[in-house]
This record gives structure tokens, C-alpha cells and sequence, in this order.
């Protein structure tokens, strides 16, 4: 089967201009002014941008945590993300502490295995280093899992302590992996959370406060720290605030590469939304910050601070939430953005000029593709690359509701926004997915992703 697309503005990270896309089964054949070719299919963009399908590559799909269960699945969510231009997604695996990572690993491709509509890969949390978890490690990465998420908070859970930070740093680096950081202060924090409980202090408001920005500075800086002794490939995820960015400007100072990822809530969202009486529905880990950290998240993505905006999609319904109803550290922390990111930092981030479309395309494709190892199998308009793309209009006016998206969640943490630019159509692997809403592909299409080594050279 081949595809023609026709008149399209191609946007890639490093170019944008007008032309044509031949596709022959799964992969980009060429690209170019006027093909001249035949094809099975032709499709006419004019008016159209087509770039490359974006990767998210911090997601919580159907996860166990805080009693309750993500209310996305590998099929909600994998579909969600088509609809809003997402073509791959990279997953979380948690270790239980006390078994081994290959038990994890089983337990998730149970979940994921043939459910989903999209491509997707996984990380795999370590939250029980030892000397057996040690031996797991070049098992991991022959397994196309190449990265290894730490936790520096939620003790007695999921964290690890910086002795077992250092070793499995040395570890990772040796087989070629890369270590990620959830980059939080959690002693200070959980001291705060009681003493904010014990004063009485239980709303919403008190999750904000029980994670001030020195906690999220403080162990950005340690981990950076770190990962510069070992020399270890190194990513922080869901980065919000000056503070923790700040860290990792001083790092380069000493010549050291940090990558950094924030998710799209910390670009658009700040923390008076905790006052609100519905507040329940921002409380993530970590928080919402002030609109001065908005500022300073912009400015990092085009200082090339900071390489990736993902989402940390970790969806709740209602009824979860209001687990928390009559104390905020009982609220499951998630936001729901998977279906959103793409067509929210397109609206708020190319159409108000705060980014180029080339800047666009890079931080949610092209490098995340390429610092976790795809590239350029994914993350790329070029010959021989997997046909994942977008086919976007960028005048299209539409209104974000729960009423009208496909995540499995009853609210939109940006219910009535009016967005500008919305996507068309999604190609996956050289299929037409998503068809102006309408779903062309069945559950299990998404594949499996192995990825490759990597380096802090991208």
C-alpha cells in the first residue's frame, strides 16, 4: 500500500517548507517538490502542516498507585493520544520493592501487550537497587528498555536513597543506559505534609505548599551533582520551576549536559488553581508552580534548557480524586493531557509566537526520539524513517471539554479553552489512524519499540 500527501508545509526540527510526501507501506520513501509518483492513495494538504506524529515520553497508563489505579488503559489511552496527534508513548515500569525488575516487566506487558492503538516503549523505575537488581540491568537494555527512572521522593515506596542513586548510576552507565529522576526533596516534603496535617491544614492549597520550589532545587541540583560524578546520561522529568532550572544552568557551567523535560500544565497552569474549590484536579507531583516559573519554562525551551515537553499523563476520575475529598496528601496525584499536548503547545506556544514551529517539532518529536534512542526510526520526515505524522490545520478554532474528548476521565483540566490548530490527520506507520475523529485502525496496531543505547550526544 502507498500514500501520496500532497502540498503540504513540511515541518521537521531543522526545516519548513512546501512539498510532498510518498509513503510505501510503513516507512517514508521520499520526500520532495512534485513527486512524481503513483501511488494507492493521495491525499491533498493544501492549507495543511504536516510534521512529525509527536512522542510522549512520560505517561502513567493503567499504573497501580495510592490505593487506585490510573483510569487510562493501554487502549484509552494509547487512542487518546492518536486523536491528539501522539503517535508513541514511553510508559512507566515500578519495580515492587522486593521483587525483581523482570516481574515488573511482566506485569506491565500483561496490561499493554496487544491493547494498544499507538506505538509505545518503556522506562523502568527502579525503586529496590541491589546486587540482584544490579545483574537485571544489561537485561533491561538487551530488552530495548534503556532507561532507568528514580524516584528521590514518596520514601518507603518507590524511593531510593543517593548510596543506591551513585551505584545504579555506575551500573546504567556501563550497559549504555540512561538514569531519569523524579528530582524532589521527599524527607522535606513528607515533614511538611505533617505538619501541614497536623495544624489542621487539609485542603488542596496544602499540597502546593508542602512542595515549595527549594525541594525541587535542592534535589535537582544533588542528582545533577551525581550524575556529573558517574558521568551517566541524565534527564529530569516533569522540571516546573526557576529554581530547579537554575540547577541545571549551573551544571553547564562545569561543562556537564542534563536534559530536561517539562510537561505542558507547567507551561500553561499555575497554582492559584489550588484555591479553587474543585482544586482537587491539579494536584500533581509536583505541583503547579507560580506564572514567574511559566516565564522561565519558555525561555528554557528556546535557551535549549530544556529539551522535551511531555505530559505526565496520569489520569483520575472524580470519584478518585474526592479519595482526597477531606485531605489533600490523599488525593491520587495525576492530570490528564495525553490527547491535549500537541494542540495546546501549538495554540499557546506557535500561534502566540513564543515558539518557532521548528522549536515546536523538536521538543515533542524529533528529541525525544533521539535522547531516548529511536531516532530516526521515529521523530523524522526522511526517507526510510516509520510514516508517523501529523496532517494538522492551523486555523481551525475548536473548544477543549471532557464532553468531547477520548480520555477515560470525566473532567478537562482546561475545560473551555479555545485552542487555535487541531489535527486533521494522523498517519501511524504509513496507516491513516485518526480521520478527522474517526478511528481507521483497530486495538493492537501499536507496536512494541525497542530501543537503542544511548549517550548525552544527541
Amino acid at each position: 500500500m502507498s500514500l501520496l500527501i500532497k502540498n503540504a508545509r513540511i515541518i521537521t526540527a531543522d526545516s519548513d517548507f512546501h512539498g510532498d510526501i510518498f509513503i510505501e507501506g510503513e516507512t517514508i520513501h521520499s520526500v520532495g517538490a512534485e513527486l512524481d509518483v503513483k501511488a494507492d492513495q493521495t491525499i491533498d494538504a493544501t492549507g495543511k502542516v504536516v510534521f512529525p506524529g509527536g512522542i510522549d515520553p512520560h505517561v502513567h497508563l493503567q499504573m497501580p498507585f495510592m490505593g487506585t489505579w490510573s483510569s487510562d488503559s493501554y487502549e484509552t489511552g494509547t487512542l487518546a493520544a492518536l486523536h491528539g496527534g501522539t503517535t508513541m508513548v514511553i510508559d512507566f515500569i515500578l519495580q515492587t520493592q522486593g521483587k525483581s525488575l523482570r516481574h515488573a516487566l511482566e506485569a506491565w506487558q500483561g496490561r499493554s501487550d496487544g491493547n494498544c492503538y499507538g506505538d509505545y516503549s518503556f522506562h523502568m523505575a527502579v525503586t529496590d537497587f541491589n546486587e540482584n537488581t544490579k545483574k537485571e540491568i544489561r537485561e533491561m537494555v538487551e530488552t530495548g528498555i534503556t532507561s532507568f527512572k528514580t524516584f528521590m521522593a514518596y520514601k518507603g515506596a518507590l524511593m531510593i536513597d543517593d548510596g543506591q542513586m551513585v551505584e545504579l548510576m555506575f551500573e546504567v552507565k556501563k550497559q549504555g543506559g540512561m538514569v531519569t529522576v523524579h528530582a524532589t526533596n521527599g524527607d522535606m516534603i513528607d515533614k511538611l505534609i505533617a505538619k501541614h496535617k497536623s495544624e489542621g491544614k487539609l485542603s488542596p492549597l496544602y499540597h502546593w505548599l508542602s512542595q515549595p520550589e527549594v525541594t525541587e532545587a535542592e534535589a535537582s541540583g544533588r542528582f545533577s551533582d551525581m550524575a556529573d560524578y558517574t558521568d551517566v546520561p541524565a534527564y529530569i522529568v516533569h522540571l516546573t520551576c526557576e529554581g530547579a532550572l537554575n540547577a541545571v544552568r549551573n551544571a553547564t557551567r562545569r561543562n556537564q549536559k542534563i536534559f530536561v523535560e517539562t510537561c505542558i500544565q507547567y507551561l500553561l497552569l499555575d497554582a492559584s488553581l489550588y484555591e479553587r474549590e474543585d482544586g482537587h484536579k491539579w494536584v500533581m507531583s509536583p505541583p503547579l508552580r507560580k506564572q514567574k516559573d511559566q516565564e522561565t519554562l519558555w525561555a528554557g525551551i528556546n535557551q535549549g534548557l530544556v529539551q522535551i515537553v511531555a505530559t505526565d499523563h496520569c489520569p483520575f476520575r472524580w470519584e478518585q480524586k474526592m479519595m482526597g475529598k477531606d485531605d489533600f496528601s490523599k488525593i491520587p496525584n495525576g492530570h490528564p493531557a495525553i490527547e491535549n499536548r500537541m494542540e495546546l503547545l501549538w495554540s499557546e506556544g506557535v500561534a502566540k509566537g513564543r515558539i518557532s514551529p521548528n522549536k515546536y517539532v523538536e521538543v515533542t518529536s524529533t528529541n525525544p526520539a533521539k535522547i531516548f534512542g529511536m531516532y530516526p526510526k521515529k521523530g523524522s520526515l526522511a526517507p526510510g524513517s516509520d510514516a508517523d505524522l501529523v496532517i494538522f490545520d492551523p486555523n481551525v478554532k475548536h473548544t477543549l471539554s471532557a464532553k468531547t474528548h477520548h480520555m477515560n476521565v470525566d473532567y478537562s483540566s482546561y475545560e473551555g479553552w479555545e485552542l487555535t490548530g487541531k489535527c486533521d490527520k494522523v498517519l501511524l506507520r504509513g496507516k491513516v489512524a485518526i480521520d478527522g475523529g474517526k478511528v481507521l485502525i483497530e486495538k493492537g496496531y501499536g507496536e512494541f519499540v525497542k530501543r537503542g543505547k544511548v549517550s548525552k550526544v544527541v
